[in-house]
């Protein structure tokens, strides 16, 4: 494609790699470093002159710093005279907090969903998927739950916990059934993953056969991979919207679904003026 460029953060690399593959395209040459003082550089490394730019940084690993450095590139690519700078961020620093507190964006964004992506892997990968049941892990999560059941044509279920503070859940009531069907638990990101793996346990308690948890995003941070490795998971499959190959080593439960053909089209429909909205429910080939 002409007149674009596609730069890549220190955050996700291979995420970037398989983005400029499936476009047919090399990265842009970039170079990032700290200055003695931790201070972050970054030095782009051709021209990009009247060019459509696309940084890919994830909000992963070391956030603060991450995000600084996606900053520094636009602020970079903008003042060499760049025609537009897009951030293409598939893990959103900072979403977790609380959404009041987030204000609004002030210029055009895209929200891209995994939804189509987690749908054909069900379809793909669990032979029972006619018969399963979707579950929320929190009532937070129904829209979400009852969009991929409704999709499905399947039930759906969720559990209502009450916290006694954060990342620590004091009980879990079940609301739906599950009895001798596949329960698939769905949520939009895990962290120490405390409260899938309660859910998982309250599954099979409530008669499931066999628990998936399907996360968008799998931070994993703390206890993570040895609670999902003693719990009853069948697998538990991310997207690689964050790295995951070290944690894959110590946890062979995790299964990753690759999301960089959605986001290449989503960068190729927004270079050649397209609308983006056919992703919404589409998987691109």
């Amino acid at each position: 494609m002409p007149n674009i460029k596609i730069f890549s953060g220190s955050s996700h690399r291979e995420l970037s790699h398989k983005i400029a593959d499936r476009l047919g395209m090399e990265l842009g040459k970039v170079v990032t470093k700290k200055f003695s003082n931790q201070e972050t550089c970054v030095e782009i490394g051709e021209s990009v002159r009247g060019e459509d730019v696309y940084i890919v940084q994830s909000g992963c690993g070391e956030i603060n710093d991450n995000l600084m450095e996606l900053l520094i590139m636009i602020n970079a690519c903008k003042i060499a005279s760049a025609s537009r700078v897009t951030a293409v961020i598939p893990c959103f620093p900072y979403a977790r907090q609380d959404k009041k507190d987030k204000g609004f964006f002030d210029i055009p964004v895209d929200n891209l969903y995994a939804e189509p992506a987690v749908l054909k892997w069900i379809k793909e990968n669990i032979a029972e998927w006619k018969t399963c049941t979707i579950v929320s892990p929190d009532a937070g999560g129904a829209k979400r739950v009852t969009s991929i059941a409704d999709r499905l044509n399947v039930d759906f279920a969720l559990i209502h916990k009450e916290r006694k503070k954060a990342n620590e859940v004091d009980r879990m009531v079940l609301v739906g059934d599950v009895t001798d069907r596949v329960a698939i638990l769905v949520d939009d990101m895990a962290d120490t993953c405390g409260t899938i793996c309660h859910a998982a346990d309250k599954l099979i308690s409530a008669g499931a056969t066999k628990v998936y948890a399907i996360l968008t995003h799998g931070i994993f941070s703390g206890p993570a991979i040895s609670r999902i490795n003693n719990a009853c998971f069948e697998a538990v499959v991310v997207t690689n919207t964050i790295p995951q190959e070290e944690k894959m080593k110590t946890c062979p439960k995790i299964q990753v679904i690759d999301i960089s053909m959605i986001l290449a089209e989503a960068i190729r429909r927004t270079h050649n003026g397209e609308s983006v909205s056919y992703l919404f429910s589409h998987v691109p080939l």
